[in-house]
């Protein structure tokens, strides 16, 4: 298509909307206008809610530590909170990739509810198939919803995100089955956050070098971050045949093999980036952090089933749950909640003292089975410096997410 082609489109997207706001009040952004403004962007709910998951849950099942099975507690972490971020994200991320509509209104107040009902019914009551029925609505219209959006749009291109979302979806339903009764050796959490990393190298290895290199053009850098190129692919390929071999053996010494390769050519492939340069602005070198955990949690992953004797799985499991999952979904909800409410994409103190308890309460958690006499004192330590990230997200960006949208001149 040509630029003038390119042109006439966004003239006529730009009438769409326009003819759109006149018949259903949505605004020049396509929101509904009417709405309250948590209800007008996929962002602002679900940010929202998963801060106050991580927030109030860590700490819930550490006082129950002794009584609530584990189960319950991978359950809403990976599904629960780690569902709503995915949700605030790819509702927010869809409408720049099809230049459709996003889902604004009453549309996303159900898809809040079902999420709600989700969480109500997996916290109240005894695994059932009620249960399983309930909590999946959610991950299946959400997973419906952004299918429509990639078809309509013809955005075959981010495809495999939303395949990949199916395949989470999955894994939830999986979980349930497992929580039932029905024995599958812990197919469905591996299943759920194998997708999640292979999303963080995926759309990471996308957003982590734009934005360094937007930064760094900022400063006058001369020296950029690398294009894509072949061993970006080389590191996706090993890291997808990586993070099936887990799903599906995970015991094998191939298996540990091809992780412990993948999470090495993560960390050749980030060092290309400049990440060192960017130390000087939080919210861009979150990001490299963030990418950064993957790397670690997928070679201690790999190692730990090489040398079970050294590196404790747990360790692994949470170098990647509260290292990279949560310092990625952070530098993501602050970056994202700044850009997309009108305000400057720059870190203030408040946000880099969610950077700093989300990092230190993530190597607090990977050191406690490292260090098995102090166990308990570093797992409390760890849990309360994590969950505190997200509370003093919820008190900073939680105004944010609620007002309007700040007028730019």
């Amino acid at each position: 298509m040509t630029s003038a082609d390119q042109g006439f489109a966004r003239q006529q997207g730009d009438r769409s909307v326009l003819r759109r706001q006149r018949t259903d009040g949505r605004d020049g952004r396509g929101r509904v206008a009417s709405m309250p403004p948590i209800l007008q962007y996929g962002f602002r709910p679900f940010f929202l809610a998963a801060a106050l998951q991580a927030g109030i849950m860590i700490p819930a099942w550490l006082v129950l530590f002794h009584t609530v099975p584990v189960s319950w507690h991978a359950h809403e972490m990976v599904f629960g909170y780690l569902g709503a971020v995915i949700a605030g994200f790819i509702l927010t991320a869809v409408p720049n990739w099809t230049g459709r509509l996003p889902l604004s209104g009453w549309p996303l107040a159900g898809l809040v509810a079902l999420w709600l009902a989700g969480r109500v019914a997996c916290n109240v009551a005894d695994p059932t198939g009620v249960v399983m029925v309930i909590d999946l609505a959610f991950p299946v219209a959400l997973a419906g919803a952004i299918w429509r959006e990639v078809i309509a749009g013809r955005n075959w291109r981010n495809a495999p995100v939303a395949g990949m979302l199916t395949l989470f979806t999955i894994a939830n339903g999986i979980h349930h089955l497992e929580n039932i009764g029905i024995e599958l050796d812990g197919l469905g959490i591996r299943l759920g956050l194998g997708t999640v990393a292979m999303l963080i190298a995926l759309i990471g290895g996308r957003i982590v070098p734009s934005f360094t290199r937007n930064w760094l053009v900022k400063q006058g850098a001369e020296t950029l971050p690398a294009a894509f190129g072949f061993l970006d692919k080389m590191a996706l390929v090993v890291t997808a045949l990586a993070l099936f071999a887990w799903v599906a053996v995970p015991d094998r010494v191939v298996t540990g093999a091809l992780l412990t390769a993948s999470g090495v050519l993560l960390l050749v492939r980030m060092m290309r980036w400049q990440g060192s340069r960017t130390l000087g602005e939080p919210i861009v070198a979150i990001l490299h952090a963030g990418y950064l955990w993957l790397s670690i949690a997928l070679t201690l992953l790999g190692t730990s089933i090489l040398t079970a004797d050294y590196v404790p799985t747990s360790a692994a499991l949470h170098a990647l749950t509260a290292g990279a999952i949560g310092t990625m979904t952070l530098a993501v909800m602050t970056r994202a909640t700044l850009g997309h409410t009108g305000r400057a994409i720059e870190a203030d103190g408040w946000t880099v003292a969610i950077y700093a308890l989300v990092t230190i309460g993530a190597l607090f958690r990977v050191a406690a089975p490292l260090l098995p006499f102090q166990y308990l004192p570093l797992l409390m330590a760890g849990g309360a410096f994590w969950s505190a990230a997200f509370l003093v997200f919820a008190g900073r960006y939680g105004p944010f997410l609620w007002q309007p949208r700040l007028r730019t001149a």
